[in-house]
C-alpha cells in the first residue's frame, strides 16, 4: 500500500493505493438460488477505500478436479506446479508439524466425587508425519469443523496396536446427529496402518477423534496414530498444497505427491529427490537420510536353495532389505560366503520330499516324520494338526511383517511373525458344555541386552487378545494354549526389541481341518472287516490301547476331550456332581442332601441357578480413573442352561468369554461416553469340580479365616477350575463360591469379597467369593415346625403352628393349617372342686369334732380311776373296784349331761383348772351319789 499526497484548492488529500498483496478474496454464502458474490477481505484490520468491487461470483455448485486450484481473481481452475499438489473439492492434512489450522485438541478432566483429575495437559501432539494421541488414563479429543457444499467423505489412515486403548470417531452434523454408536468404536489394527473411510453430508460437520488409555499393568498403553486426514466435499480449494519432505511430484497438475525410494529423500516441496550418501541410508518416503552403523550378524540371515535330486541344498546368506548397515567402517562384519553344500533338512511331520524336492502334505489318511508317507493301518485314524520344526521355508499358512518405528528408535522394532490357522472341526462339541477343541503349543526362547518383550496374541483377528507376554531375557521353554471355540482362529507372534533377538523352535497345534498327520491312533472300529474308516467311541466310552475296541467308563464319570486311550481317560466327578449325557463334564443340579450332626439337611439351589452380576469395590488408577471388576456367575443347573458371559465390547472383535465364572474390567460410562466399556474379559472356572461342606478340595482352599462362619449350619462350597494357563497361573485358575444361609437376606446377588483380597484373589489365580442368600438355606423339614396349643374358650382350643426361631430354613413342607378341637373349659372344673373342697371341709370337721369327744371320755376316766386309787394309798385297787363295769359308761355320761349343758361344762372346766394347769374335777363317794339318786 503506497502513500501519495494530493493538493485540491490548499488542501492536501492523503490516499492509499491497495495493492493486490493487501487483500484476499473470498465468497459470501450461497443465497437460495445457489448465487454469492466474490468480495475482497483486507488482510490488515485498517480500513481504506480502493478495495476491488464485488463482483458476481461462480455458482455454488461449481468445484475444481484434482490437481487445480480455483484462482479468486480469474474465479477460474489453475493447475498446480510441480512440488504442490490438490485434491479439487477436498482438503489434505499429511503434514504434523504443528496442529494444522482448524484442528483443536484437548483433555477431558475426570471427576469421581471428590476426586478431580486434571487432565488439561493430554492431548494429541504431532509427531511430523503423524499425531499421536496421549497414553494416561485421561480422554483426550482431536476435532476439526468443516463445511461441505455437497455430501463428501472424510478417510484416514490409523495405527491402533494396543487394545488397553479405547479408540473411537465419529461425526457430528448441524442437524446434531452422530455416527452410529456401534460403528464408531475402531477395530484393532491388523497391518502397520489401517484405513478409515467415512461418508459425510453437506452442511456443517464435526469430526471428532477420541481416545482414553486403560491399563492396569505397569506398562503405559501404546498411542493411537492418525496420518493422512482428507476431506472431500469442500466446494474449492483456492491454493495446492506443498509436498513434504520424504516426496515429490516432478508434473504439473498432481493429485497427490511420490514418495521418494529408498536411500533418497526430499524436502518439502521437492519436484525431485536427492541421492543419499555412500555412508549413509533412508528408507521410502524419507525426508532425510540416517549414518549407516557397522553390520552386525543379527544384519543378515540365510536361507536354503532348492534341494536337488541328490538330496543337497545350497546355504545362501542374504542381508536384510533393506540394508541400514555399513561392510566399510571399522568393526563390521562381512557376509559370509553363500553355496556351501549340505544336506536337505527334513520335512516338517506330516509332510514328505517330493520328486521336485519340496515338501508336500501327505495325503488324507496318510502319516510321516517328515520322510515319507505311510498309510494309517486298519482300526487307526490320523491324528491332523500342523508341526512346524524345520524352518528352512516359511510354511505356506504363516507369513512375517516388518513394523515401522512408531515408538523406537531403530528402524525394524517390531518384527511380527503371523500364525493364520484356516479352520477347526465342526464335530467336536458335545452339547453345551465347553470342552477341548485344539491347543497350540509352542516352544521359544528371548535373548536381550536391552529391554524387549514377547507377545502372544489369538482371536478372530491378530491383535483381538493378548494370551501371555514375556519380559526380558528367557530360557528355553515350552507354553500350550488350549482352544475351546469352534471357529477360525489366528495366533500372532509380536517381539519388541532393542537388543537381540526372540527365536521360536517349533509350533505344534492338534485338530485342524486341512491338516496333516504326524501319527496314527487307535479309534474304535466300526465292523470287524473294516478298512481304515472309524467311528468314535459312544459318549461314556473309552479305547483299550492298541486294540480299537471301546469299553465303557465307570458311572458318574468323564471322558478326557482329547481322543480316550485307556481306562485313565475316564475322570470320576467330584462330590455330589454327576456326568452330563455327553460325558464330557460334571453338573450338578441344584439339589444337595447332606449329614449333618446326626440330620439330613436338603438343599435346593434352583433360585440361585439363573446367570447374576455382581462388581467389586470401585477401584482406581494412578490417573484417578475409576474402573470395577465385573465378575458373573452361573453356579449351577442343567445342561441346556445359559452360561455366564463376559463380553469384550472395546474393539470390534467383539470377544465373549462364557464359563460357569468369569471376569471383565469395566469402566463406568462417563468415561465412554454412551455406555459402559468392558475389557480384559477371562475364565475364572469353566468346569464344576465339586460340591461339598469341606474348606479344601482338589488343591483349592477356601480358606475360613476370609469368612468367618456365623451360624451352626455348614457352608456348602462350590468348587470350579479353568484349564486356561497364563505364566503366573501355570496350573490354571480356580474359584470357590461359598453358600451361606442367611434368611434375612432377599436378594438373589448378595454376594461379597474377602476383606483382605477386595478384588476376590490375593494372587490372581484362587478366586473367593461369599453368596448369602435365603435360598441357601435348607429345605424346611417338620422338625423346624413349633406347635402352641391355646387356652380352652367356650368349649373350642385352637393348635397353631409356627416356625423354630431363629428360622435357618426354606421352602420345603409348608405349616400345617390351624387345628380346632372341643374341651372342657375351665368354670366347670372350678365349681367342681369347691363342691368336693366343701364336702372334704365338712367331713373333716365332723372327724376333729368326734375324736375331741372321745378324748374328753378318755380323760374323764382316767381322772375317774386316779380318785379311786386314792383311798387306799400304798395299795393298787382291787380289780373289781377300778374297771368298768358293763353299762357304767352310760350311766355316767347320763348323770353328767343331767346336770349341765355342754357349754357348761366347758366353762367350768376352765373355772376349776388350777393353777399348775390341770382341772380339778370334784369325787363323791357312793354312798354318796346313792343319796343324790334318791
Amino acid at each position: 500500500m503506497n502513500e501519495t499526497e494530493r493538493h485540491f484548492n490548499g488542501v492536501v488529500v492523503v490516499c492509499f493505493i491497495i495493492l493486490q498483496s493487501d487483500y484476499h478474496f473470498e465468497y459470501t454464502d450461497c443465497d437460495v438460488l445457489g448465487s454469492r458474490w466474490r468480495v475482497a477481505i483486507p488482510n490488515k484490520p485498517e480500513t481504506c477505500t480502493g478495495l476491488p468491487d464485488p463482483v458476481k461470483g461462480t455458482h455454488c455448485t461449481f468445484s475444481c478436479n484434482d490437481g487445480e486450484f480455483l484462482d479468486m481473481r480469474t474465479q477460474e481452475c489453475q493447475k498446480c506446479v510441480a512440488g504442490t499438489y490438490s485434491l479439487g473439492t477436498g482438503v489434505a492434512f499429511d503434514e504434523w508439524d504443528t496442529l494444522p489450522t482448524g484442528f483443536i485438541s484437548h483433555g477431558i478432566s475426570i471427576n469421581f466425587g471428590d476426586t478431580l483429575t486434571n487432565c488439561s495437559n493430554s492431548t494429541w501432539i504431532p509427531k511430523s508425519d503423524y499425531i499421536a494421541s496421549n497414553t494416561d488414563e485421561c480422554t483426550s479429543t482431536l476435532s476439526y469443523a468443516v463445511s461441505l457444499k455437497k455430501p463428501g467423505s472424510v478417510s484416514f489412515q490409523y495405527f491402533y496396536p494396543d487394545n488397553h486403548m479405547f479408540f473411537e470417531f465419529y461425526v457430528q452434523n448441524d442437524q446434531c446427529q452422530s455416527t452410529d454408536s456401534q460403528r464408531r468404536w475402531m477395530k484393532i489394527s491388523e497391518s502397520d496402518w489401517d484405513y478409515h473411510y467415512v461418508q459425510l453430508s453437506s452442511g456443517n460437520n464435526v469430526l471428532y477423534w477420541r481416545t482414553t488409555g486403560f491399563s492396569l499393568a505397569a506398562n503405559t498403553a501404546k498411542p493411537v496414530l492418525l496420518k493422512n486426514i482428507a476431506i472431500s466435499g469442500v466446494s474449492y480449494t483456492s491454493e495446492c498444497f506443498h509436498c513434504k519432505p520424504g516426496t515429490y511430484s516432478d508434473k504439473p497438475g498432481a493429485a497427490h505427491c511420490i514418495p521418494c525410494p529408498a536411500n533418497s529423500y526430499s524436502n518439502k516441496g521437492a519436484t525431485a529427490c536427492q541421492p543419499c550418501e555412500a555412508d549413509k541410508y533412508s528408507g521410502i518416503g524419507s525426508g532425510t537420510c540416517l549414518q549407516r552403523l557397522p553390520c552386525k550378524t543379527t544384519d543378515y540371515f540365510y536361507t536354503h536353495t532348492t534341494c536337488d535330486s541328490s538330496g543337497q541344498t545350497q546355504l545362501m546368506y542374504k542381508w536384510i532389505k533393506p540394508k541400514i548397515c555399513s561392510e566399510t567402517v571399522e568393526g563390521a562384519v562381512k557376509l559370509p560366503a553363500s553355496g556351501e553344500m549340505m544336506a536337505c533338512p527334513p520335512c516338517n511331520p506330516g509332510f514328505f520330499s517330493s520328486n521336485t524336492s519340496t515338501c508336500e502334505p501327505c495325503p488324507h489318511g496318510f502319516y510321516s516324520n517328515g520322510t515319507e508317507c505311510s498309510e494309517c493301518p486298519a482300526g487307526t485314524e490320523p491324528v491332523v494338526g500342523f508341526e512346524y520344526k524345520w524352518w528352512n521355508k516359511m510354511p505356506s499358512n504363516m507369513r512375517s511383517s516388518v513394523f515401522s518405528s512408531e515408538y523406537s528408535s531403530t528402524e525394524r522394532s517390531t518384527g511380527r511373525p503371523k500364525y493364520l490357522i484356516t479352520s477347526f472341526p465342526h464335530d467336536l462339541i458335545e452339547g453345551n458344555e465347553r470342552v477341548q477343541l485344539s491347543r497350540i503349543t509352542f516352544v521359544f526362547e528371548t535373548k536381550c541386552t536391552a529391554d524387549c518383550k514377547l507377545y502372544f496374541m489369538a482371536g478372530q483377528n491378530e491383535w483381538s487378545n493378548i494370551v501371555e507376554s514375556w519380559s526380558g531375557t528367557m530360557g528355553k521353554q515350552s507354553y500350550s494354549y488350549l482352544i475351546k471355540s469352534n471357529n477360525t482362529v489366528s495366533f500372532t507372534w509380536g517381539f519388541q526389541r532393542t537388543g537381540i533377538f526372540s527365536m521360536i523352535y517349533s509350533v505344534h497345534l492338534t485338530n485342524v481341518i486341512g491338516g496333516v498327520a504326524s501319527e496314527c491312533r487307535q479309534c474304535a472300529l466300526a465292523a470287524v472287516d473294516s478298512d481304515s474308516a472309524c467311528v468314535p467311541c459312544p459318549p461314556g466310552h473309552y479305547m483299550l490301547n492298541g486294540t480299537g475296541v471301546c469299553k465303557s467308563c465307570p458311572s458318574n464319570t468323564i471322558i478326557r476331550p482329547e481322543q480316550p486311550i485307556g481306562k485313565q481317560a475316564c475322570i470320576p466327578c467330584g462330590p455330589n456332581t454327576y456326568s452330563n449325557e455327553g460325558r464330557s463334564a460334571c453338573m450338578s443340579d441344584c439339589t444337595l442332601a447332606l449329614h449333618h450332626k446326626g440330620e439330613m439337611l436338603n438343599y435346593d439351589f434352583s433360585p440361585l441357578a439363573n446367570v447374576i452380576g455382581f462388581q467389586s469395590s470401585p477401584r482406581f488408577t494412578s490417573k484417578g480413573l475409576q474402573y470395577f471388576h465385573h465378575f458373573s456367575v452361573a453356579l449351577c443347573g442343567t445342561e441346556n442352561r445359559a452360561l455366564a458371559s463376559c463380553l469384550e465390547n472395546v474393539t470390534e472383535s467383539k470377544r465373549d468369554v462364557k464359563g460357569y465364572i468369569c471376569q471383565s474390567t469395566v469402566v463406568p460410562s462417563e468415561v465412554r461416553g454412551q455406555s459402559v466399556v468392558s475389557s480384559q474379559p477371562f475364565s475364572i472356572g469353566d468346569s464344576l469340580i465339586g460340591v461339598t461342606t469341606d474348606f479344601q478340595f482338589d488343591d483349592i482352599s477356601s480358606l475360613e479365616g476370609n469368612f468367618p462362619v456365623e451360624s451352626e449350619l455348614p457352608d456348602v462350597m462350590f468348587y470350579y477350575r479353568s484349564r486356561e494357563t497364563t505364566q503366573a497361573c501355570k496350573n490354571g485358575r480356580s474359584a470357590s463360591i461359598r453358600l451361606r444361609c442367611d434368611p434375612t437376606v432377599t436378594l438373589k446377588n448378595h454376594v461379597s469379597l474377602p476383606s483382605n483380597c477386595s478384588e476376590g484373589t490375593c494372587d490372581g489365580c484362587s478366586f473367593h467369593f461369599l453368596w448369602c442368600s435365603q435360598y441357601a438355606c435348607p429345605l424346611c423339614s417338620e422338625r423346624n415346625i413349633k406347635e402352641i396349643v391355646s387356652a380352652c374358650i367356650q368349649g373350642i382350643q385352637r393348635t397353631t403352628y409356627v416356625w423354630q426361631q431363629p428360622l435357618r430354613c426354606t421352602g420345603g413342607v409348608s405349616l400345617p393349617p390351624q387345628k380346632i378341637s372341643a374341651c372342657v373349659t375351665l368354670d366347670l372344673w372350678l365349681k367342681f372342686g369347691v363342691s368336693i373342697g366343701t364336702v372334704a371341709a365338712i367331713l373333716l370337721i365332723t372327724i376333729s369334732c368326734y375324736f375331741w369327744k372321745r378324748t374328753r371320755k378318755l380323760q374323764y376316766k382316767y381322772s375317774k380311776l386316779m380318785m379311786t386309787a386314792g383311798d387306799k394309798e400304798c395299795e393298787l385297787p382291787a380289780a373289781d373296784s377300778c374297771a368298768i363295769m358293763e353299762g357304767e359308761d352310760a350311766e355316767d355320761d347320763l348323770i353328767y349331761l343331767s346336770k349341765k349343758s355342754f357349754f357348761t361344762k366347758i366353762k367350768s372346766f376352765s373355772r376349776e383348772r388350777t393353777s399348775d394347769g390341770f382341772d380339778s374335777v370334784p369325787l363323791k363317794s357312793s354312798a354318796a351319789q346313792e343319796m343324790e339318786m334318791n
